[in-house]
């Protein structure tokens, strides 16, 4: 088994990672033998951790989580599922309204 798991370091920032043994990770982390960005944040404390089949699984969803905002980070950290595609940091109705505007200002120029 393995898990993805987010750490809150002692200057309240959020590290995200992955590993087959987690207690023993997060006792290298609290060692300052975990990671650099972790070393100079401790105390840190695990506030989230999901299990996964794989290492493989669990890196890929760590890379995913590591994109993701600090609100959303919170959001899933306090297990509010159905926030988290509204706090998608692309807003694809803007995205779509903006495209939309631009193609139509193309339209103009062009004839």
């Amino acid at each position: 088994m393995a898990w993805v798991y987010i750490l809150k370091c002692a200057d309240g920032s959020y590290y995200v990672g992955s590993t087959v043994d987690l207690e023993a990770r997060l006792w290298q982390h609290n060692e300052g033998v975990g990671a650099r960005y972790t070393a100079k944040r401790r105390p840190v404390e695990l506030v989230f951790a999901m299990e996964y089949d794989s290492i493989q699984d669990a890196f890929n969803q760590e890379k995913r989580l590591q994109g993701w905002s600090r609100t959303k980070k919170e959001a899933l950290i306090r297990g509010d599922f159905e926030a988290l595609p509204g706090l998608a940091r692309k807003d694809f109705a803007r995205y779509n309204s903006r495209r939309q505007a631009e193609f139509a200002e193309t339209l103009q120029t062009e004839k």
